[in-house]
């Protein structure tokens, strides 16, 4: 039997978390990146996404700016100053569109502001770079 290459074998899972408060964005999102080689995981609530966020580590999250609980600005900010988060890349995806909002958003840490209605293949593209898959 021949043995395999190196790093031959199935990609690595990657976990993506989506928060929305809005049920019908969350599955627009998931449908539009989920994979074999994606773990989806959803919260509706900043406060949920953080839990979520401490237990699963994952390596991109996608964060509502209006949420309940902590706004994804604040999430934003939460996991650039947790040292174990360092490699988390953060997309804001958001109805929030003035360059104001953008600027904060960028400010907070986020590697990508998109706004409401966005792309779903401009989406998925940025997911699979970004999360190598």
């Amino acid at each position: 039997m021949i043995p395999p290459l190196p790093g031959a074998g199935p990609p690595s899972q990657k976990t993506v978390l989506i928060a929305d408060d809005e049920p019908s964005l969350r599955l627009l999102v998931a449908a539009t990146i989920a994979s074999e080689q994606i773990t989806v995981l959803e919260a509706a609530d900043g406060d949920e996404a953080w839990t979520l966020i401490e237990q699963h580590r994952p390596e991109l999250v996608l964060l509502d700016v209006q949420m309940p609980g902590q706004t994804g600005i604040e999430l934003t900010r939460r996991i650039r100053s947790t040292p174990d988060l360092t490699d988390t890349r953060v997309v804001i995806l958001t109805s929030k569109a003035q360059a104001t909002d953008v600027a904060d958003g960028l400010a907070a840490g986020a590697d990508l502001y998109l706004t409401k209605p966005f792309s779903p293949i401009s989406l998925l593209t940025y997911v699979a770079q970004t999360l190598g898959v």
